[in-house]
């Protein structure tokens, strides 16, 4: 059966659930659903936004929202008026939220529909939801189905939803990007790094929750160990000198970091040029899109066991986790480093993997289930 879908997102910036969003919009229209998207427009002198990657991908807002953050009882009237008229003029069966304030309008939009729309949501952590009165309202009635970033995530909120429909699936990676290559020397070369150089890696913004103190303390370890072992930071952060910069040349290690920022075009490589990949504090995206496309690109990681880092890497099979201590880290990397053989076997495995799990294909089996719950539910209820 052809579903009716409207991805719904209020947040106009390229970041967090954007990609995730985007990536799942694909594969279900691939399957032959009608899927449109609605989210605001970019603010002015902005290069990267959902706007511009969803219309790359052939999406138009088809609601445009208002550039506005939190939940707003009078002031969103007027987006909650709009996507009521579009959810009747299109006969949208699923909408599909990603924050809390386009959650709130698609529940006020839908209240006439209550047999017609369901109301599904990610969300994007894998931390266990807070049991407040709101949440066990905005996950629990207010939402028809629930979509968490795994397994065991999903696992963890059940009792949250009443028995309502609720699905844990890992992040998809664009395969075709992300595959096994050897590095490309110019690359390497372009980062500061020799052939003979060992490469630790971390894709990440720099945010003072992300434990920029732990990864720049083990890499001391480590480098005094290895002298040819360097760390690789792909990541802006409007805090990135205070948070990791300074404290690098305060370690005395600065000439052993490289801060290369925000890539796009050549992220890809740049990713390649990493020898063993690390994960320490997942961000806006529980999903770990970074940890799944190194696994992709078969880079063995070391992480530790926040989130669902646990069930992303297999310890001993595509990786290893790690406690959350210097020691423990250094020790989990300069392992891999010092046994290429183990290292490429983990990579192998790595890649295999995200092949089988890490999948758009694989995401949207999982949702399209939880959507046919979801209105399943809806309709015994209406």
């Amino acid at each position: 059966m052809s579903l009716k879908i409207l991805q719904l997102s209020s947040d106009w910036k390229w970041t967090g659930p954007a990609e995730p969003m985007l990536r799942l919009a694909e594969a279900q229209r691939a399957r032959g659903h009608t899927v449109v998207m609605a989210y605001p427009s970019p603010a002015a002198g902005a290069n990267r936004s959902l706007a511009t990657e969803a219309e790359a991908a052939g999406f138009v807002s088809v609601a445009p929202l208002d550039r506005r953050r939190g939940v707003h009882l009078l002031g969103d009237r007027a987006d909650a008026a709009r996507l009521r008229e579009l959810l009747r003029a299109q006969a949208i069966d699923v909408v599909h939220c990603w924050h809390t304030r386009d959650h709130v309008l698609a529940w006020r939009a839908a209240r006439g529909r209550r047999d017609q729309t369901a109301i599904v949501r990610s969300y994007r952590s894998a931390e266990r939801i807070a049991r407040t009165p709101w949440n066990r309202w905005l996950f629990g009635p207010a939402a028809d189905g629930l979509l968490c970033v795994s397994p065991e995530t999903a696992r963890s909120n059940s009792a949250l939803r009443g028995g309502r429909p609720i699905a844990g699936a890992f992040g998809a990676v664009d395969l075709a990007r992300f595959q096994p290559a050897k590095p490309d020397p110019a690359v390497r070369a372009s980062l500061g790094f020799a052939p003979e150089h060992e490469v630790i890696g971390i894709v990440a913004r720099v945010q003072p929750h992300r434990r920029f103190d732990l990864l720049l303390a083990a890499a001391r370890q480590l480098f005094a160990r290895r002298p040819n072992a360097r760390l690789l930071v792909v990541g802006r952060g409007t805090h990135r000198v205070q948070l990791a910069e300074r404290p690098a040349e305060q370690l005395g290690i600065a000439d052993r970091v490289v801060f290369a920022g925000y890539r796009a075009g050549d992220y890809a490589d740049v990713l390649r040029a990493i020898d063993v990949f690390t994960f320490l504090v997942p961000g806006s995206d529980g999903t770990c899109r970074a940890l799944l496309e190194a696994a992709a690109c078969g880079i063995p990681a070391v992480t530790t066991r926040r989130g669902a880092l646990a069930e992303i890497v297999v310890d001993g099979e595509t990786g290893a986790l790690a406690d959350e201590t210097p020691a423990s880290l250094a020790a989990a990397w300069e392992g891999l480093l010092a046994d290429p053989a183990r290292r490429a076997a983990l990579g192998a495995a790595a890649s295999q993997r995200a092949r089988l799990l890490f999948t758009p294909e694989k995401l949207a089996d999982a949702v399209l289930r939880l959507y046919d719950a979801a209105s399943s539910a809806r309709s015994k209820r209406a």
